[in-house]
């Protein structure tokens, strides 16, 4: 498997400030990978670098083979980019979206035409083809602006957080067309601050911070950084959790924790199933009512939250989210 995109130790000022501080980043060919992180943490800037966008200081970046710097106006011929806002003129219609900038990608009046008709077809956008896109929904929007990013295949498309602002529904029909550009062969770089969003479509996720990747693997790899599953168990009343408590430790060997106000005790459990056995066998012989019993795995959320914490609370040094893409980016 190829390498889509390499990035080593980019920097990117805006003002003086870093928006990338020492990017390293590897994608590879023909998965689909999500940039994961806070407003401010430099995830638009790191496309707008690598899409040819705005230029950096130092360290090096590769796209489909290309030189950012040296090669950019044929990389730009390889790739695709949608934004985190509908790009589309909402004052003509779908169709005329689609032909408009196949006509500026330079493809023949009569090529333009078929290839916007394969894509209004390709997105479920062919009954609202000859509507005025001011009309459409949010979602229907978004998938336009994603068989715009299209129209000229490309061999690698950047989706810069590309569910912004859509309600459930449509994020999980925007969820479907990236499924099927995956299956498709073309190599998808995601941003996104939806951690189910990252979880759900991407085979690798790089999360960003400050400017640069703090942690990369697969989701199941990142969250064993917070650490073992966990065996769980709620009791039906408070004076048996002292009892539970100590089952559960047995069974663990780990520190448990009880959790008097909803009943609920836990601790890490390195063989979940195991566990889990011995605990409800334990349980049923000490004669403990309970209200649930079940094990879990530790979560993206919990996993963002512990690589994304900022020195000193929560509260300090935030940049700016209204700039992402500029000074925060």
């Amino acid at each position: 498997m190829g390498c889509a995109i390499r990035a080593e130790g980019v920097v990117k000022r805006y003002g003086g400030r870093p928006a990338l501080d020492g990017l390293d980043l590897t994608v590879a060919e023909g998965t689909v990978h999500g940039l994961l992180g806070p407003n401010g943490a430099g995830k638009t800037t790191a496309v707008r670098v690598l899409t040819t966008l705005t230029g950096y200081e130092a360290g090096r970046a590769e796209v489909c083979g290309c030189d950012v710097r040296t090669e950019a106006e044929r990389l730009r011929g390889m790739i695709g980019l949608t934004g985190q806002y509908a790009a589309v003129d909402e004052t003509l219609s779908g169709r005329q979206n689609l032909v408009m900038f196949g006509r500026l990608l330079r493809l023949g009046r009569r090529a333009a035409g078929r290839r916007a008709a394969e894509l209004l077809e390709q997105f479920d956008l062919g009954e609202a083809a000859d509507r005025s896109a001011g009309g459409y929904s949010g979602g229907m929007r978004r998938r336009l602006d994603l068989a715009v990013g299209l129209v000229r295949t490309p061999t690698l498309l950047f989706l810069d957080e590309p569910t912004t602002g859509l309600d459930p529904r449509s994020r999980a029909q925007v969820w479907g067309t990236v499924r099927e550009l995956a299956a498709g062969g073309t190599t998808v770089l995601l941003t996104t601050q939806y951690l189910e969003e990252a979880d759900l479509l991407a085979d690798r996720i790089s999360v960003m911070n400050r400017g640069r990747v703090v942690a990369e693997g697969t989701s199941d790899e990142l969250k064993s950084v917070i650490g073992a599953d966990r065996v769980e168990a709620v009791a039906r009343h408070t004076e048996d959790l002292p009892r539970l408590a100590e089952v559960i430790g047995a069974a663990t060997g780990a520190r448990v924790e009880t959790d008097p106000d909803t009943r609920r005790v836990g601790a890490p459990a390195v063989d979940r199933v195991a566990t889990l056995t011995g605990v409800a066998r334990e349980v049923e012989r000490a004669g403990i009512a309970l209200t649930d019993l079940g094990t879990r795995r530790p979560t993206l959320d919990e996993v963002f939250l512990h690589l994304t914490a900022p020195p000193g609370g929560p509260t300090s040094d935030r940049r700016d989210a209204n700039h992402d893409g500029e000074a925060a980016a």
